[in-house]
């Protein structure tokens, strides 16, 4: 936003005149429960004062400490005071004059709380009245709470000193101590970054417990809202966490680095969890309500891994700048899951497959956006990297460490890791440190392959070439590697590379498709041969990339394709199940394979598929290919043809069974006829029931959620459900359920709540939104089309950058697949002159216009 960014450059000249010693942060939070000191802007404020000592090393030098505020009192610098009213503008407070060695500031101010996840959020819980706070200051945000050098480079240590309300609870990066009569004094941390500092305050539920290994004990903290804590499965969650320490001490031979480890389970949360150090906040949703499937379970435990990864990858060793925060983010997501898969006694030996089935096919769409861009991204500025958490830094980062660590080897790989942490111990670092040490362990050179697969955007398609002979012997077998054009639009050209993937040769064997022999080998160049496999009798299936080693499109020859169309079900392993199904979907967004002719796909092969995350997944995915990419002639007869087929695999599902549950949700989802909508409403009213279906708290809202879209549920039902669940997600389904009503009042109601106002927190506009977007309400949706053209760049322009991301994102016409609506898009690109965030966002958003219309295209012709 205007005022508030910081460019590398500024952040470079910064740490190369600064080194920062220690933050003492005072904060009164002791109005907190009423919403602070008014401001005049419809957010209270709490009182914050920040003591910094620093060293310049120049005499003389100018430079600035940021800080977001509505009020600053006081500016002190070695003793003198400043005019706030001239030195405090920009989010800035300028600093000149500094003196060569030690420098003291001093900064009282006023500082707001927020109800958009950033900076201090507060949050009141309907069940009992009590206000709950949290910080969240990844990118820039510290600074709304303290007056910060607000840049990963500048560590230091942080002593907070907080005021409380009597009766409540305050955590943060270090242990809790004894408060004294209501102020919390906590110990200096180690040395750290700004955007990892935390504090969490309130009248909190906790579980507390211990990890210890080799003589040491570290306390380990779980909080909850008391609203929450009759669902809150504590044992499991720590069992997964004492996993995930005893394997990450193990790997990276270096023991945890904080001095205890509290998981706070927060409300309105705008990302999946943060890494705050010792201190990690994860979105509330993760307590369950009501039974969900274990994919969610695993989901939730891939959360907990990543963010303990990462207090020694991020945390411990930080980024020098954001530029490398794929690193960051793909390190994490890499050993999490690595710790899933081989962790002995792991519940999800099988979390390979959820990463090509989930993580991958995000990676892939990303990378064929316009705004693709290589992993290794150019970070400019604090704009570039709030629209960069991505499907290219966390999942194509990710995919690629996958791939690294297959090219040099895993034990090699964490050998290097294990160098680079005691090298680099709570200090900074670049990719080159890294690379350097794998180099060092693996003995492979890799500035070839970091130029290639680092520096480079863009997605190989590996195709096999086979030739047989009459009786059916291979006589040549080649990986053919092809390097499309990039997106129209998108910066750099195609390029080859070197990838280490595994060749799988599967039989049919009683029905199932069975592997019969694997060769690994490095393929590089556009033809690489693979002479094991030729004097053998054909296969029924060759399968590139098999085990998913390598990051690229893979394409099956005829033969393996027509055996995989038939028996994608019957692979005895749910990875090369997952990796054709992955290949179909791909296929499909690209309009190599028909809408009608995926559904097909998936309905002949889902009911053998053991694997719920992969059956959820193809319910989203083959929900999504029907509303954007059937042929619009076709679309209903698809829906009727899927709801049909997911009710009677809901019949059919295993009672009390994940499958069970996850059908039943796909149901809901798209019931349309009176029949299934009567359904839908006997299951709500306990006058039907499905043997073995538990219509939980959940589920109950999902069904509500769909008659009231289809107009069978109307204000009083939504209303009467709400009575029943008087909780902070019962608010979030009601809203939803409200803005999905198909009558134009709803509509402009919950689009006036939205565009017209700015009241709503974060997570009830996020329901809003998901609620007026629906596919079956194309007509009433299109008029606006022209309204959101009208009112984005003021929305962008005037809220904070969550909160205008979820509009922009969120409100732009995707249902509205024609050229028209391109030719809308492209006319405000030509008119509006955006940021280069915004624009961004608004050429993915039309990319997926440009995609459904091929797709739709390709399902007509078929």
């Amino acid at each position: 936003m205007p005022g508030t960014n910081l460019t590398r450059d500024e952040a470079q000249q910064r740490a190369r005149l600064l080194t920062v010693d220690a933050y003492e942060v005072e904060l009164d939070l002791s109005g907190a429960q009423e919403g602070g000191e008014a401001d005049g802007s419809g957010h209270g404020t709490f009182r914050s004062v920040t003591t910094v000592r620093f060293d310049s090393a120049e005499a003389g030098a100018d430079s600035f400490i940021d800080l977001v505020a509505p009020a600053v009192h006081e500016v002190l610098l070695n003793g003198e005071a400043l005019d706030a009213g001239e030195v405090f503008k920009d989010s800035r407070i300028a600093l000149t004059g500094l003196r060569a060695g030690r420098n003291e500031v001093r900064v009282v101010a006023d500082c707001a709380y927020t109800n958009t996840g950033e900076g201090l959020h507060r949050f009141v819980d309907p069940v009992d009245q009590q206000a709950y706070l949290y910080t969240q200051f990844e990118v820039p945000d510290a600074r709304r709470v303290y007056a910060s050098f607000e840049q990963p480079d500048l560590k230091a240590t942080f002593q907070f000193t907080v005021k409380a309300p009597e009766g409540w609870t305050v955590i943060s990066n270090s242990p809790t101590p004894e408060p004294s009569g209501t102020v919390w004094r906590f110990e200096p941390t180690p040395r750290i970054s700004t955007y990892i500092t935390a504090l969490i305050a309130g009248p909190y539920h906790s579980v507390h417990s211990t990890y210890e290994k080799d003589g040491r004990t570290v306390p380990l903290g779980i909080y909850c809202r008391p609203s929450l804590a009759e669902h809150l499965d504590a044992e499991e969650i720590f069992a997964v966490t004492r996993q995930g320490f005893d394997w990450f001490q193990e790997k990276f031979d270096y023991a945890y680095p904080f001095a205890k480890y509290d998981q706070l389970f927060v409300p309105e949360f705008n990302a999946g969890a943060m890494e705050n150090a010792g201190a990690v906040t994860i979105r509330d949703q993760y307590v369950f309500r009501s039974k969900v499937t274990d994919a969610a379970y695993e989901v939730r435990a891939e959360t907990i891994l990543h963010e303990l990864a990462h207090m020694w990858f991020g945390d411990l060793v930080t980024m020098e700048w954001w530029n490398d925060l794929w690193l960051n983010e793909s390190f994490a997501t890499y050993t999490s899951i690595a710790c899933q898969a081989y962790a002995p006694g792991s519940r999800w030996p099988h979390s390979w497959t959820t990463f090509a089935n989930s993580m991958k096919t995000w990676a892939y769409r990303q990378d064929q956006l316009p705004s693709t861009h290589p992993i290794m991204a150019e970070i400019n500025d604090l704009d570039d990297v709030l629209v960069n958490f991505d499907g290219i830094t966390y999942a194509k980062g990710a995919s690629v460490l996958k791939q690294l660590v297959a090219y040099v080897g895993m034990d090699e790989f964490f050998q290097g890791v294990q160098a680079y942490f005691k090298a680099h111990a709570y200090g900074n670092t670049r990719l080159s440190d890294l690379l350097g040490a794998l180099e060092e362990t693996s003995g492979r050179d890799l500035k070839t392959w970091s130029k290639k697969w680092l520096e480079t955007a863009g997605i190989n398609i590996l195709r096999p070439e086979i030739e047989v002979d009459a009786q059916g012997v291979i006589t040549s077998f080649a990986v053919k590697q092809e390097a499309p054009a990039l997106p129209a639009g998108a910066k750099g050209e195609p390029v080859l590379r070197p990838h280490r993937i595994a060749v799988g040769v599967y039989e049919l064997e009683g029905g199932k498709l069975v592997r019969t022999e694997r060769i690994e080998l490095d393929v590089d160049g556009e033809l690489t041969a693979v002479p094991q496999l030729v004097g053998k009798a054909r296969p029924a299936v060759i399968l590139l990339n098999d085990d998913d080693l390598s990051y690229a499109k893979v394409r099956l020859d005829e033969e393996s394709l027509k055996t995989v169309t038939e028996h994608l079900g019957d692979f005895t392993e749910s990875l090369p199940r997952a990796l054709s199904w992955a290949s179909a979907w791909d296929m499909t967004r690209d309009g190599e394979l028909a809408t009608r002719d995926y559904l097909s796909l998936v309905l002949s092969g889902i009911g053998k598929e053991s694997d719920i995350g992969v059956v959820q997944s193809l319910h989203r995915q083959v929900k999504l290919a029907l509303d954007l990419y059937a042929a619009p002639e076709w679309r209903e007869t698809g829906l009727a043809t899927w709801t049909a087929a997911a009710l009677e695999q809901l019949r059919a599902a295993e009672p009390g069974s994940d499958h069970q549950l996850a059908w039943a949700r796909a149901f809901a989802a798209a019931a349309r006829t009176d029949e299934q909508l009567d359904l839908l409403q006997g299951l709500l009213e306990g006058t039907e029931e499905v043997s073995g279906l538990a219509v939980d708290t959940e589920l109950r809202w999902a069904l509500v959620h769909r008659l009231a879209a289809t107009g069978r549920a109307d204000e009083k039902t939504i209303a009467a459900e709400l009575d029943r669940d008087k909780t902070s997600a019962g608010e979030r389904y009601a809203a939803s359920a409200r803005a999905a009503r198909p009558t134009a009042e709803a509509k402009d109601g919950a689009w006036a709540s939205v565009v017209e106002s700015d009241q709503l927190p974060n997570s009830l506009q996020e329901s809003v939104i998901g609620g007026f977007v629906q596919t079956d309400q194309r007509e009433l949706l299109a008029p606006y089309t022209a309204k959101y053209f009208a009112a984005v760049k003021d929305i962008w322009n005037s809220r904070s950058h969550e909160m205008a991301q979820q509009i922009a994102v969120g409100l732009y016409p995707a249902l509205q697949v024609s050229q028209e609506t391109l030719d809308a898009t492209d006319a405000w690109l030509a008119s509006a002159e955006p940021s280069a965030a915004l624009r961004r966002l608004m050429t993915e958003s039309r990319a997926g216009i440009e995609r459904a219309l091929k797709a739709q295209k390709a399902d007509s012709a078929a």
